[in-house]
């Protein structure tokens, strides 16, 4: 077992899912960090854990100023070819890094609005682990941590498997060097160490609030050129080969069989017993994530892991200048480093 220094998590319901992580940091007596936005307001936050002895840092990230996290060359690329992926959780979890790495927080717990932890006390033992691994992973159960490709490829009988993410993930960060890019998967992209996968271990159990992965074509749409890059990129990690194989013969490739495989699995689908209007709402996702696999051209894949790497660095290059400008060496207050960063006014919190 290890103390945990906080637990962080990106909040965009409605504060009552912040229960479970309240529970835990009054458990594990860490701090509590919501990151708020949409549905979630930080005075609410404040109002939740009143009282309970609980200490909680919520920010509202919609009134985050410009500037406290660094333009990546990455988000500018999809924006401006139309691949932008509209969700700010990796935002929230960069931010959560850089609150760690100002504040001298060494054992962090990212933990997503919608799991839970039925053992507190498995996230002390992932904690521990981190003398030897830069991040430790709960398994998520009760409903799978996949993109819809993949839930229906599960669905149709197809041996779909799970990968350690972001959702309930412990980190070192003075083991990791690593950022969140605005991407589908970007847990996965946040775990590898430039060519490779950084040192991450599997420890303990979460659970996943289940949800209706086929409920718009939105989704998958979204999700399709995060899930085929880190597909592709996993997939030659997998085969003992780097980043830089990733070429554009390669990917041409792997975008064929990217497309074969979505038409697979949708006649599979429709092959199934399930009822008709599921059937439907299945296929028509799938044909959303493959037209808009259709769309992806090998150039821009290339040019995405290029623009990652260079990002790697401008990451590494900004929280280094933040952590001399605002760190002390007994860790810094909070209100100060939060005053520093320009985050005060739209924060509340319980602790100075």
């Amino acid at each position: 077992m290890a103390a945990v220094d906080a637990i962080i998590v990106p909040i965009s319901h409605p504060v009552d899912s912040l229960r479970t992580a309240v529970a835990l940091a009054i458990e594990l007596k860490c701090p509590l960090v919501a990151l708020c936005s949409q549905q979630a307001s930080t005075e609410e936050a404040l109002r939740l854990v009143h009282n309970n002895g609980a200490e909680l840092v919520a920010i509202n990230t919609d009134e985050m100023p410009i500037g406290v996290l660094p333009r990546f060359a990455t988000s500018e690329l999809l924006g401006r070819t139309g691949f932008s992926y509209p969700r700010d959780t990796s935002a929230k979890r960069n931010l959560g890094l850089l609150l760690a790495s100002v504040l001298g927080w060494q054992r962090i717990v990212f933990l997503d609005d919608d799991i839970s932890v039925p053992t507190p006390s498995d996230l002390g033992r992932a904690a521990f682990l981190l003398d030897l691994d830069a991040a430790v992973g709960l398994s998520i159960g009760h409903f799978p941590d996949n993109s819809v490709v993949c839930h229906a490829h599960r669905a149709t009988g197809g041996d779909q498997r799970t990968f350690i993410g972001g959702g309930a993930l412990v980190v070192g960060t003075t083991s990791t060097r690593s950022f969140f890019p605005d991407i589908y998967n970007e847990d996965w992209f946040f775990l590898l160490d430039g060519e490779r996968l950084c040192s991450a271990a599997m420890i303990g159990s979460a659970e996943q609030s289940p949800y209706d992965p086929y409920a718009s074509t939105d989704r998958a749409a979204a999700e399709e050129f995060g899930d085929c890059l880190a597909e592709g990129v996993f997939w030659l990690l997998d085969r003992e080969r780097g980043i830089s194989d990733a070429t554009l013969d390669y990917w041409q490739e792997f975008l064929s069989l990217r497309s074969t495989f979505i038409d697979e699995v949708i006649d599979r689908i429709l092959l199934t017993d399930k009822p008709l209007d599921e059937k439907h709402r299945i296929a028509a996702a799938l044909a959303a994530a493959r037209d808009r696999s259709g769309q992806i051209k090998p150039a821009l894949c290339v040019a995405y892991l290029q623009a990652w790497l260079a990002d790697r660095e401008t990451w590494q290059r900004h929280v280094a200048d933040r952590v001399d400008q605002l760190a002390t060496p007994s860790g810094g207050k909070v209100g100060k480093v939060l005053s520093g960063l320009g985050l005060l006014e739209c924060s509340s919190l319980t602790m100075t």
